[in-house]
């Protein structure tokens, strides 16, 4: 019996999220790891983080710094720094956090368990950040999930090299996950009492899986097909999407499948043509507008959320008020908006910036509360409204239950029985921002 106790941090996207559900998945079953929620319980730890921003590779050492004293207190501990800041720094973690144990990537964290025996038998600290394909997917155990809206990774990596980002030198090149295995997990959830699947991946509508046996290929639009037809799977989301991948396929997909809910995320970056063509990202406003209207065509009630860069080397004053029209003219809800950091080693840490941090500061401000007055708007609009309502829990804060709209609302609501796990219709009677209030109406049969 394992007297491991392991305590996993998380920082950066909803892959680092599912990377980590995987991590404590593997150690319980190979290691017999208990999961801790408090560190200072402990004697392993794990750090897995983003690089996709500067902050967040200085929180990583903040972290370290804290958790050093614990090492000191017991050179026993493990201390494993994972994620793409890993891959993307590899054995420099060790010039300012010399205590740390292992430093290993997105794509070796199934090895875990062996790099932290060798560790424990060497006494020497272990670096692993090497690409083995799809190698981790084969070490996964059978998820064990009590809730009823579950992540599942379909594809790793990146083609894209859009000239800010690091992902395609973190994580690697696009390999797209066998469409059996989805398959099976999709369905493994279902049976525990899953409803909801989200689907992940840095470009999920790159899907592209290719049987040679059959001799057929499976795009995203195939595999959001097969996945509808499990019965116990209500609905069906993704994050993120590209727009030069989205197909007409998968727009159509959209008419056929009522699962796929009235939401999409698609990050877009900037309004202006001229910042797209140096962000690389392949399309323009035009290519853009027009995916938005012919999925409006097909689902007129659906939303769309986007990704802001703001400050990119060369925006001058009136590429961001293209940005902001952009919003205003699609009547876009929600976003994820930060000013551009740069990244070492990416094309765009080579071009000249004129804006000063100040100016960028105040730009994003203004995008933000643009964004916020939008959201604001759409919550508004939903009160007094029926909405179905996944129930997921209950929550601590309020002692309210919870569950999510169609649109990726939360929503908050009293009720005298438990319908966890059940869609029932719910009154929207107030709102906030980005969450909303209703009143138990009855339950959806669908």
């Amino acid at each position: 019996m394992s007297n491991d106790k392991l305590y996993i941090k998380t920082w950066g996207c909803q892959m680092n999220e599912y990377d980590s559900s995987k991590i404590a998945d593997i150690m319980k079953n190979k290691l017999n790891c208990k999961i801790t929620k408090s560190s200072k319980n402990a004697n392993i730890l794990i750090l897995n983080t983003c690089s996709i921003r500067e902050k967040a590779q200085e929180k990583l050492f903040h972290q370290l710094g804290r958790w050093k004293y614990f090492k000191k207190k017991n050179p026993e501990i493990i201390i494993g720094v994972g994620g793409c800041v890993a891959t993307q720094e590899g054995k420099k973690i060790l010039n300012r956090a010399y205590y740390v144990d292992i430093i290993f990537g997105p794509q070796t964290f199934h090895r875990l368990p062996q790099m932290i025996y060798k560790v424990r038998k060497f006494k020497k600290y272990l670096i692993d950040i090497s690409f083995p394909k799809i190698e981790k997917f084969q070490f996964f155990p059978m998820t064990k999930t009590d809730k009823v809206s579950a992540f599942i990774s379909i594809i790793e990596g990146c083609n894209k090299y859009c000239t800010y980002c690091i992902v395609p030198h973190t994580r690697g090149k696009e390999i797209s996950r066998p469409y059996k295995d989805i398959l099976i997990e999709v369905k493994n959830l279902s049976t525990q009492g899953v409803r909801e699947i989200h689907l992940l991946g840095q470009n999920v509508n790159s899907y592209n899986y290719v049987d040679n046996k059959r001799k057929k290929h499976y795009t995203f639009a195939k595999l959001l097909t097969l996945i509808s037809k499990i019965e116990n799977i209500k609905r069906i989301r993704f994050t993120t999407s590209h727009p030069i991948n989205f197909s007409d396929e998968l727009i159509n997909v959209y008419n056929k499948i009522p699962k796929l809910v009235n939401f999409l995320h698609l990050p877009v970056q900037s309004g202006s043509d001229k910042i797209l063509s140096l962000m690389k990202r392949r399309y323009n406003i035009s290519d853009y507008v027009s995916i938005i209207n012919r999925i409006k065509n097909v689902r007129p009630n659906i939303q769309i959320s986007s990704d802001f860069i703001v400050g990119f080397p060369g925006e001058t004053k009136k590429d961001f008020e293209n940005t902001i029209s952009l919003i205003l003219d699609l009547d876009l809800d929600m976003s994820f908006s930060f000013i551009y950091s740069s990244r070492p080693g990416t094309p765009a840490s080579k071009m000249k910036d004129n804006t000063n941090i100040l100016e960028k500061k105040k730009r994003l401000y203004l995008l933000q509360d643009c964004i916020k007055q939008q959201t604001k708007k759409f919550s508004l609009k939903m009160v007094n409204t029926i909405q179905i309502i996944l129930v997921e829990g209950i929550s601590n804060q309020n002692n309210k239950y919870f569950g999510k709209t169609e649109n990726n609302r939360m929503v908050f609501f009293t009720c005298k029985k438990n319908y966890i796990g059940q869609f029932i219709y719910v009154k929207i009677i107030d709102s906030y921002i980005y969450s909303l209030y209703g009143k138990f109406m009855s339950i959806y049969k669908n």
